[in-house]
């Protein structure tokens, strides 16, 4: 019997615990590992809950039980499951975690302690949600050589979304509607502007590249400017908006981002709906490859720890992440990158004001999606730097832009 802790009865925590127990023969069956839950640290107390025999309100009573090998983190935030974690792992204690936070900030020296006290520190439901991708990363691609990572992988986001495009609707409705569903936090900032989607896609990066990407140097937009007159050009272009996390290694530079994206029909982004994500790895010999699933949920979630439970199980006594070199991973300014954008123009098509707007970005085309006073534009390919420049020599004819993908 291995003895596990968990730090937290949420959403996640609760999940885990369900998982556990519910799924314990066949755990036992599939991978040799008779897994308990000894302790289920949370700062309430849940009376009409089995689980409040094994309630404990002290770290240090984990701390100090040698038989608790592993201990799942599921507090979010990063005080105190960072000290938590740290002290768990120093004491050779396996630690595993959902929490992308943590790990963004945390991981480069969480990695190293686990390793230097012969225990493992595992995140694998940090990046997908119920998508397995950390593990396929460093084990079934661990032969290839990864250039590179593109992704749809916050749930919230695309939701939004598709939401928008299917009903016709403005962001705000659709926002209090995800969170009268459950689908967005009641401070949505985290997922609405980006900054989710930026923290997973540095995790990624990082292990998939070898080196340290430092989240607050990844240019990072979110989608709270997409507006009704987006999606009716997006439609028009035969096109969806995604809001993308993507990143590219070649030599010893990388590009990392996450902004929305246009997407084309002949994308499989493109049909990625509702809280559904998708992450494509790209290999010098696999080539292609996408994951796709349930990016959040209590229950997809919660199987995605275990899964790290058990390989911590199984692995006791020595590390299995590879970790990421501290050093940090030399980045390409974005507005060396290249790219097509599609541009709203204030203005009937036909018009000088539109002529010279066109002209300015050299593009060859306009389309119309039946809104007054305005039209769109698609640029050659061109640097983000370019498209700054001629942006900002139009002034307030730019009503938006989004990128178009590939």
């Amino acid at each position: 019997m291995i003895a596990v802790a968990v730090l937290g009865y949420g959403t996640v925590g609760s999940g885990v615990v369900k998982v556990i127990e519910t799924n314990h023969d066949s755990i036992l069956e599939k991978n040799g590992v008779d897994l308990e839950v000894k302790y289920v640290l949370d700062l309430r107390d849940f009376p009409d809950d089995p689980i409040q025999k094994r309630i404990v309100h002290d770290f240090d009573v984990i701390i100090n039980d040698p038989e608790v090998r592993i201990v799942v983190e599921t507090m979010g935030g990063t005080n105190p499951a960072y000290s938590f974690t740290k002290r768990a792992l120093e004491a050779g204690k396996c630690v595993c975690t959902s929490k992308k936070e943590l790990v963004a900030r945390h991981g480069t020296e969480l990695l190293g302690i686990a390793q230097e006290h012969h225990a493992s520190y595992l995140f694998e439901a940090s990046c997908g949600g119920g998508i397995p991708i950390i593990r396929p990363l460093r084990t079934s691609l661990g032969a290839d050589v990864i250039d590179e990572i593109t992704g749809i992988v916050n749930g919230t986001t695309n939701y939004i979304l598709s939401k928008m495009a299917d009903e016709n609707l403005e962001f705000d409705d659709v926002l209090r509607d995800a969170q009268k569903k459950g689908y967005a936090e009641r401070n949505p900032e985290a997922d609405v502007e980006g900054h989710d989607a930026c923290r997973k896609i540095a995790i990624l990066s990082s292990l998939a590249y070898g080196k340290r990407i430092d989240y607050t140097d990844v240019y990072t937009e979110g989608i709270t400017k997409i507006t009704s007159a987006e999606v009716r050009y997006a439609k028009e272009l035969g096109m969806a908006i995604r809001l993308l996390a993507y990143s590219h290694r070649e030599k010893d530079t990388a590009i990392a981002m996450v902004a929305p994206y246009l997407v084309r029909k002949t994308d499989p982004l493109y049909f990625v709906n509702g809280v559904f994500n998708a992450i494509f790895v790209h290999g010098n010999m696999l080539g292609d490859a996408m994951f796709y699933g349930q990016g959040a949920g209590k229950e997809a979630t919660a199987s995605a720890v275990v899964s790290d439970v058990i390989e911590e199980a199984q692995t006791l006594g020595r590390s299995v992440m590879s970790k990421w070199k501290p050093e940090k991973q030399k980045l390409q300014p974005v507005a060396e990158t290249e790219k097509q954008f599609f541009v709203r123009i204030a203005g009937e098509e036909g018009t000088d004001r539109v002529r010279e707007a066109a002209s300015a970005f050299g593009a060859s085309s306009v389309v119309q999606a039946g809104l007054p006073g305005e039209c769109g534009l698609i640029t050659p390919v061109m640097t983000e730097r370019r498209y700054q420049e001629c942006a900002a020599a139009l002034g307030n004819q730019i009503l938006g832009m989004i990128r178009i993908r590939g």
